[in-house]
């Protein structure tokens, strides 16, 4: 048995998965590839390298051509693909309107995306006043006590909502923490087209939320303009709402929803 076949149990984990890693990019390079193959390619044994491939076509990554016991790319990678393709095209096609919309409020505009229990963000512009914004890309925030939260629950149906809603923590002494209370927010916000927060995550800071959708109308994810409460006064929110509507408007046709 070679050095490279010796390995602790806590480092096996680890250099499996990079084996695996690097069965993916043999097949990439080749084409097909039999097992006999990769296994020389990766200096395992035989029986190693039929384990980690058949891991790998369980969760169809892989998959066997037909009558040549061969291997190669499978369809689930397509699904991994079109998963972050979606989200980089919902960014490619937001950023203008969110550069025109972080101008036109001055302050900071995200976009988030529902992602497990919380939302993700995928992009954030920041406006002329917003001197330091935070940083939100790639961090999840709590759904309950964000505006973005909000719209991303509001069009969800009974089961999915019951799903994400566990336990709803409080942040601020304005926190939503009733689900009773919650699901008559999530109603004013189906109604009214977008959702409030102020003082609900941090005391000092508004945002408003609109939803973004998908050619099917689904909402896939939400637009928000946030910036301190001082600034983001019930005055002007009622300036900024429209102007996010009209771009949460814009994005969704760009996206393929409501052609013109």
């Amino acid at each position: 048995m070679s050095n490279a076949e010796v390995e602790s149990p806590a480092a096996g984990g680890v250099q499996s998965v990079d084996r695996a890693l690097r069965i993916l990019e043999i097949l990439a390079r080749s084409g097909e590839s039999g097992v006999t193959d990769i296994a020389g390619a990766l200096e395992v044994h035989k029986s190693t390298a039929f384990r980690l491939v058949a891991t790998l076509e369980q969760h169809g990554l892989v998959e066997q051509v037909e009558g040549r016991g061969k291997y190669r790319l499978g369809v689930g990678l397509l699904r991994l693909a079109g998963a972050t393709s979606a989200r980089l095209d919902v960014v490619q096609e937001a950023r203008p309107l969110c550069k025109q919309l972080a101008a036109d409020t001055g302050e900071t505009v995200n976009i988030a995306t529902l992602s497990g229990g919380s939302a993700l963000y995928l992009d954030q512009v920041a406006g002329p006043s917003a001197l330091q914004p935070h940083n939100w890309v790639g961090q999840h925030i709590p759904l309950h006590a964000t505006s973005n939260g909000k719209v991303l629950m509001a069009w969800l149906d009974d089961a999915e909502l019951k799903r994400l809603l566990g336990g709803l923590p409080s942040y601020t002494g304005l926190t939503i923490t009733s689900r009773s209370a919650l699901r008559k927010e999530l109603e004013v916000v189906r109604d009214q087209g977008y959702a409030l927060a102020v003082d609900e995550l941090e005391v000092g800071l508004a945002a408003i939320a609109a939803p973004v959708r998908n050619a099917h109308g689904d909402v896939i994810c939400s637009l928000s303009v946030s910036g301190p409460t001082f600034r983001l006064t019930d005055e002007r929110m009622g300036t900024v709402v429209p102007m996010l509507l009209e771009a949460a408007d814009e994005l969704s046709h760009r996206l393929g929803w409501g052609h013109r």
